[in-house]
């Protein structure tokens, strides 16, 4: 089954924002398949093309230093979420502005 490529974008924005919810902590490929209820393998395909996008950051190593031989924990960039918490910042400045500009 083929998945078009609007599609992929917003199960990626999905991915992008429960990160964002969870963030500064890193969370396992299972974890995030889990909440958007998605499988393992095609989250980690997504997880890998944010990765070449530079939107987040793959940690292969435990709290310890030890090498995961077969796990990742994922996070977002610092660049992702200063965007995520500026866009989210002016969404509520927006609604207020239309509330308060709001006459009836």
């Amino acid at each position: 089954m083929k998945i078009s490529d609007k599609k992929k974008d917003k199960i990626s924005e999905q991915i992008l924002a429960f990160l964002y919810s969870v963030s500064p902590k890193p969370v396992f490929t299972f974890h995030i398949a889990q909440e958007i209820a998605r499988d393992e393998e095609f989250v980690k395909n997504l997880l890998l093309e944010l990765k070449e996008k530079s939107l987040i950051t793959e940690i292969r190593k435990n709290p310890e230093g030890k090498l995961y031989l077969r796990r990742s924990r994922w996070k977002m960039s610092d660049a992702a979420y200063n965007a995520y918490r500026n866009a989210g910042s002016q969404d509520n400045r927006l609604t207020a502005n239309k509330a308060y500009t709001k006459t009836d």
